[in-house]
């Protein structure tokens, strides 16, 4: 793929989607840990973004690439855990202790390190991984291939709502006192 229309579509794409499984991932994880649905996220759709900027950056580098995979692996689990232990230090240090996740009060946390990353997340991200470079990426690549300018509108439609709702929750929200939700 070189159109670069298609390209900005096609990572557009892949990030909502993760976005969004990542969201499903967590309100199933937090009904077997807390016995009950929890609402996840800061915003009000069904997305977190976190899951779309680690999806995204395992689709860049893996982009283009023939991979087995055992590399693929590797890459999801290297990759998740330092996403996800850079941006929960962030957000405690420079958020006032904000922690969106805490994996010192969830089951299954061995391999735990300060409650910003475990083993038992990194694995299932490796998994999650696979999931994505051997069927999300080919599938979302083959559907704007297809698709192509017809998805135009749509995306967009999509993003101004993604950007309105990160917007609100990261931005208005805290401003107005409302502060963010732990």
């Amino acid at each position: 793929m070189r159109d670069p229309v298609k390209l900005t579509l096609t990572f557009f794409l892949l990030f909502a989607a993760c976005s969004v499984f990542g969201w499903v991932y967590e309100m199933v994880f937090y009904r077997i840990d807390r016995g009950r649905f929890i609402k996840r996220g800061q915003g009000i759709g069904p997305w977190l973004p976190i899951y779309g900027f680690g999806g995204l950056g395992l689709a860049l580098l893996t982009w283009g690439r023939v991979l087995s995979p055992l590399p693929v692996f590797l890459l999801s689990v290297i990759g998740s855990g330092i996403l996800e232990f850079a941006a929960g230090w962030a957000l405690y240090t420079f958020c006032g202790g904000l922690r969106l996740w805490d994996y010192n009060t969830e089951i299954w946390n061995w391999g735990n390190i300060g409650g910003y990353v475990c083993a038992r997340s990194v694995l299932i991200f490796g998994v999650f991984g696979l999931v994505l470079y051997y069927g999300m990426i080919p599938m979302v690549r083959d559907l704007v291939e297809g698709a192509g300018s017809a998805l135009f509108l749509p995306a967009l439609v999509l993003a101004l709502l993604l950007l309105a709702d990160m917007g609100y929750a990261y931005l208005v929200r805290p401003l107005r006192g409302g502060g963010w939700k732990n």
